[in-house]
């Protein structure tokens, strides 16, 4: 009797502690976890697992679509003929580029905060030494991380700018998601906020503001056509058609203009919007 009635006065306390005690291991391991970095937040839309296939336009004919054959109107202004490329291309035969006429180029540096282009140095050197004006660009995720942390991960691998008149500022390349929701799920709001925050830290650390390559159909879309922009960060427009057309609010003019994916240099084909000296003068600054 004296045995089963310790077991019906401490059966329920046993029961109890056991209780208490996994509640305290469970309160234990969420605070663990909590502590941790937030993987799956800075993964935002899903991991980066094509990076090489990321370029400058490489969302743009799929989701506007556009003129195969590379063929470019004749324009009033004198314009300066040049590409852009990125990894996709590999080693560039910079010397073909050059006889046939390029006489600048921008080069795909990174993506995200952790893409560095493997063939970003034969481009980057490659195009100087044949002669070219050249730049780097960054190919956006504002899901990743934020647009200030983007910026320092571009200068720090290949985005800087140095007034010696070969090289072009920085270009942010912001444009439809390749891994997820087209405006990367942001409100347009915020991505205004994440374009200044990558355009001012730029800024900030090269004297330069960015220029910034967009569709004016993605920039209506994912801005609400902001005109926050124009004042001061060149534009880079890409339509794949004989006219620039329609520009986002509040350019009066574009800087340069991606007319096809494909043509007579290596990656797209672009028309800086002047005549080779106002190139010059736009690389200086």
């Amino acid at each position: 009797m004296s045995f089963g009635a310790r077991s019906a006065v401490h059966g329920p306390r046993s029961l109890r502690s056991r209780t208490a005690l996994a509640a305290g291991l469970l309160l234990t391991l969420l605070t663990v976890l909590l502590a941790l970095p937030d993987s799956a937040g800075a993964a935002g839309s899903g991991p980066m697992t094509h990076p090489e296939l990321d370029w400058m336009g490489s969302t743009i004919r799929a989701h506007e679509g556009g003129s195969t054959t590379g063929h470019v109107a004749t324009p009033l202004v004198t314009q300066t003929p040049g590409m852009d490329v990125s990894g996709y291309q590999g080693n560039v035969n910079w010397s073909a580029a050059w006889s046939n006429g390029g006489r600048f180029a921008y080069v795909k540096a990174t993506e995200g905060t952790s893409y560095t282009s493997p063939y970003f140095a034969q481009q980057y050197n490659g195009s100087y030494n044949i002669g070219m004006i050249r730049g780097s660009y960054h190919f956006a995720l504002p899901d990743n991380s934020g647009g200030a942390a983007q910026a320092d991960y571009f200068v720090n691998h290949g985005g800087g700018w140095s007034r010696d008149g070969k090289t072009l500022p920085g270009a942010l390349d912001i444009e439809y998601n390749p891994y997820g929701a087209t405006c990367y799920g942001l409100s347009a709001g915020s991505m205004v906020n994440w374009i200044a925050a990558f355009s001012n830290e730029y800024r900030a650390r090269t004297g330069r503001y960015p220029t910034i390559y967009s569709s004016t159909n993605w920039w209506t879309q994912c801005t609400g056509n902001s005109s926050a922009f124009s004042a001061n960060n060149p534009l880079w427009i890409p339509r794949y058609s004989t006219s620039v057309g329609a520009l986002p609010a509040g350019w009066g003019f574009h800087t340069i203009w991606q007319y096809a994916d494909s043509g007579v240099f290596p990656g797209d084909q672009d028309r800086f919007n002047g005549a080779y000296d106002r190139l010059q003068a736009f690389a200086n600054g």
